[in-house]
C-alpha cells in the first residue's frame, strides 16, 4: 500500500465522502452554519457550488451533528415526478402508506402531514434534505414549495435544505418559481479554494492520514501547479494528489517533483474536462437543436412514404392493420403469444414490456430460481435462503455505479408510469444495455435508461454468506470467519498456510486493506459483507452479473 511508504495510516486523498477529512475553510464554516441555522430555525436553505467543491461532505458533516431526535429524509437521487418524491419521503421517514388505496398526491401528502404532526408533538424535528437539486423538475420544485405550507400554529413542520450545482440558481430564477425562491430564508454558494487554502487543504488531509509535522511531501512549487490545474476544486486536488503519490511511490521518491507531477497531469488530464459543469442554457440549446433535426428527419420520411404509397392500397392496409390490432389485443389480454408479423412489432413491444415487470413475490421467485433455490414460502421468502447457505439482503443504494459494484443479480423496485410499484430482476449490465429476466426466466435485453428512470434506489439480492457470519469483524476479533478469510487469501496468494487462524491479526488487517483497495472498496481493514462478497467473487463462489452488452439478443 503506497500510503504506508509515506508514513500515512490510510489514503489521504480518496474522493469518497468522509466527514473527518472535511477542511473547514472560512466559507465551509459559513456554509455549515447556514445548514445548522436552517434545521434549528425551521427555515428553507439553499446550498450551491461547483462540482467537487465539498457540498456533499458538508451535508454529511451536518448529519453527524444533528440531535438524535431529528428525523431526516435524505434524498440522493432527485425524483423525476411528484409521486416519486412524495413516496421517497414516506420511505425515508418510515411512513406507512395505505396499500388498500390508490397512490395519489393527496393521500401521500396527508400521510406526510400526519407523521410530521406526530414528530412535532414528540419534540422531534423533521428535515427534508435533497442533494443534486439542480436535476429536479419544475413540477417537483413546486411540490416542495407546497411542503413548506405544512405547519403547526407556531412553526413549520418540515425544514427543507436543497443542495445543488450553480444551475439550481438559474432554475429558481424562473418567473414560475418565484414563490418558491421567495421562501428560501438562507442561501450560500461555495467558491473554489484559494492558493493559500489549497496549500492548507493538502496539508490538512495529509495530517489527518497520519503525516508528521516535519515531513514535506508536496513542495510549495508543486502546490502552485496543483492549484493552477485544479482551479481550487477539492475533488480535482484529490485526484491529482493521489496520482502523484502513487507515481512517487513507484519511483521510490519521498516527495513530489516536477517530473512526477507532469506524469500525474498526463494520467488525469481527461478528468478535469469531465468534471467541469455544463452550462444549463447551453444544454437546453443543444437539446432544442437535436429535437429540431429529429423533427425535420421524421417529417422528410413521412413525405417520402406518402409519395411512394399507392392510394388504392390505403383502405386495404388500414383494414389489415385493424385486423392485426383486434387480434393482437385479444391475444395480449388473454396472455397468449401474439402472431409474429412485420406490422405488429409495437404490440410485441407492448407485451414484452409487461413480461419482465413482476410483483414482489414473483420477482423473488424468479431471482431464487435463477440461483437454483426453491421458492415455497411467500410469507417469509428470504428465510429459505439460509437452507442453501445464502443470505438475503435488502438495501437502499445511492447510485447506479454502486449497484453495479455489488455485482450480483438483484431485484430493483420501480415506480411505473401508472404510479404502481413493480419489480424487475437484473442479471446483467453493460455500458448502455442491461439484462433482465422475463416471466419465462429467459434473459432479455433492455436499454439501461428504461429502468434507471423508474428505479427508486431499493434493491434485494442474495449472496453466499460464510457459515457463522453474523457481524463485521475487525482487529483483535476471534471468529471462524477470520480463519475462513485467511484461508481464502492463502488460496488467492498461492500460499501453503494462511497468515492467521481464528484471531484477527495486524497482518490480516493489512492484507484485507490491500484487497479492499484493489476491488474499489473502502480500505478500512474490516471484514464485512461487501468484503466477503468480493472474496467470494475472487475464488469463484459467486453468481455475478453477466456483461449486458454481450448478453443474448432480446426485447429492447
Amino acid at each position: 500500500m503506497y500510503h504506508l511508504y509515506f508514513g500515512l495510516t490510510e489514503p489521504a486523498f480518496s474522493i469518497a465522502v468522509n466527514p473527518k477529512y472535511l477542511y473547514m475553510s472560512e466559507q465551509h464554516k459559513e456554509a455549515l452554519a447556514h445548514l445548522v441555522y436552517g434545521v434549528q430555525s425551521g427555515g428553507f436553505v439553499l446550498l450551491s457550488g461547483e462540482v467537487g467543491t465539498g457540498k456533499t461532505t458538508i451535508v454529511r458533516c451536518l448529519l453527524q451533528q444533528l440531535p438524535p431526535e431529528t428525523k431526516v429524509a435524505f434524498i440522493l437521487n432527485p425524483m423525476a415526478d411528484v409521486i416519486s418524491l412524495l413516496s421517497t419521503i414516506c420511505e425515508e421517514l418510515n411512513i406507512s402508506a395505505d396499500k388498500s388505496s390508490v397512490m395519489s398526491i393527496k393521500s401521500l401528502m396527508d400521510s406526510i402531514q400526519a407523521k410530521l404532526l406526530k414528530n412535532h408533538a414528540k419534540g422531534k424535528r423533521s428535515v427534508l434534505l435533497i442533494d443534486e437539486a439542480q436535476l429536479l423538475s419544475v413540477e417537483v420544485l413546486e411540490q416542495i414549495r407546497l411542503l413548506t405550507n405544512l405547519e403547526s400554529d407556531t412553526e413549520k413542520l418540515l425544514q427543507i435544505i436543497l443542495v445543488g450545482q450553480p444551475e439550481i440558481n438559474d432554475l429558481l430564477s424562473q418567473p414560475r418559481l418565484r414563490q418558491l425562491s421567495q421562501r428560501i430564508t438562507a442561501r450560500f454558494h461555495i467558491q473554489p479554494l484559494s492558493l493559500h487554502e489549497t496549500e492548507n487543504y493538502i496539508d490538512h488531509r495529509l495530517k489527518i492520514a497520519g503525516k508528521s509535522d516535519n515531513r514535506i511531501i508536496f513542495p510549495k512549487t508543486i502546490i502552485k501547479k496543483i492549484y493552477k490545474f485544479s482551479g481550487g476544486i477539492p475533488r480535482l486536488i484529490n485526484i491529482l494528489c493521489e496520482r502523484a503519490l502513487i507515481g512517487a511511490y513507484g519511483q521510490n521518491k519521498i516527495e513530489i517533483d516536477p517530473k512526477i507531477f507532469n506524469r500525474a497531469i498526463s494520467e488525469v488530464g481527461g478528468t478535469k474536462s469531465q468534471i467541469q459543469p455544463v452550462s444549463y442554457k447551453k444544454a437546453l440549446i443543444g437539446i432544442a437543436l437535436s429535437l429540431a433535426l429529429l423533427t425535420f428527419f421524421i417529417f422528410a420520411l413521412m413525405l417520402l412514404d406518402n409519395k411512394n404509397e399507392d392510394s388504392g392500397n390505403a383502405s386495404t392496409n388500414e383494414q389489415a392493420q385493424n385486423t392485426i390490432l383486434e387480434k393482437n389485443t385479444t391475444e395480449i389480454l388473454s396472455n397468449k403469444p401474439a402472431t409474429t408479423s412485420p406490422n405488429n412489432s409495437s404490440f410485441l413491444d407492448q407485451k414484452s414490456k409487461y413480461s419482465y415487470l413482476f410483483s414482489n413475490s414473483a420477482a423473488l421467485s424468479a431471482l431464487f430460481k435463477y440461483h437454483d433455490v426453491l421458492y415455497d414460502d411467500e410469507k417469509h421468502p428470504c428465510w429459505q435462503t439460509e437452507r442453501h447457505k445464502l443470505s438475503c439482503s435488502k438495501e437502499k443504494i445511492s447510485t447506479w455505479e454502486e449497484l453495479i459494484s455489488i455485482n450480483r443479480p438483484v431485484i430493483l423496485s420501480l415506480l411505473t408510469e401508472e404510479k404502481t410499484m413493480r419489480y424487475v430482476v437484473l442479471v446483467g449490465a453493460g455500458k448502455d444495455d442491461i439484462s433482465v429476466l422475463d416471466e419465462r426466466n429467459s434473459v432479455v435485453t433492455l436499454r439501461q435508461s428504461e429502468i434507471v428512470q423508474m428505479w427508486n434506489g431499493s434493491v434485494t439480492f442474495v449472496w453466499r454468506k460464510p457459515n457463522g457470519y453474523t457481524r463485521p469483524l475487525s482487529l483483535s476479533d476471534q471468529s471462524p470467519i477470520v480463519q475462513w478469510t485467511a484461508e481464502k487469501f492463502a488460496l488467492i496468494d498461492g500460499q501453503a498456510q494462511p497468515i492467521t487462524n481464528a484471531e484477527f491479526t495486524k497482518r490480516l488487517e493489512t492484507r484485507v486493506k490491500i484487497f479492499q483497495d484493489s476491488t474499489n472498496l473502502t480500505p478500512d481493514g474490516i471484514i464485512g459483507q461487501r468484503t466477503l462478497m468480493k472474496l467470494n467473487e475472487r475464488v469463484g463462489l459467486a453468481k455475478t452479473l453477466i456483461d449486458g452488452d454481450n448478453s443474448p439478443n432480446g426485447n429492447r
